[in-house]
């Protein structure tokens, strides 16, 4: 990011009220990749978003779970990648995760 290293956003949008976070862009540390198309998405920071039933935000997390979805940095309306919700965590170790959603197989790498 050309020499940026730490930006604090507030994020004011409908769908993440209260949502601020400070983060550090100067190195990359995730690396999400799609089965289906081996789409590859990289980022500094990762969060979980959790939903009301209305698919409105209910609260962010730092661990996955069923019913959460994958928040890449930056984290503001341009976000990197969001995935749809977990249905099932298919294996997770250290430093891995793979996981499908509602309609996709993606497998997490900390870097």
């Amino acid at each position: 990011m050309n020499g940026l290293k730490t930006i604090r956003m507030r994020i004011n949008s409908e769908l993440y009220p209260k949502l601020e976070l400070n983060l550090d862009y100067s190195e990359i540390k995730y690396r999400l990749v799609r089965d289906r198309d081996k789409l590859v998405r990289e980022s500094a920071k990762i969060i979980w978003l959790e939903w009301n039933e209305d698919r409105t935000f209910k609260s962010k997390h730092n661990e996955p779970a069923i019913g959460r979805s994958l928040l890449m940095s930056p984290f503001n309306e341009s976000y990197t990648w969001q995935t749809t919700t977990i249905v099932e965590i298919l294996e997770q170790k250290e430093g891995y995760l793979k996981f499908r959603t509602e309609n996709s197989i993606y497998e997490l790498r900390k870097l």
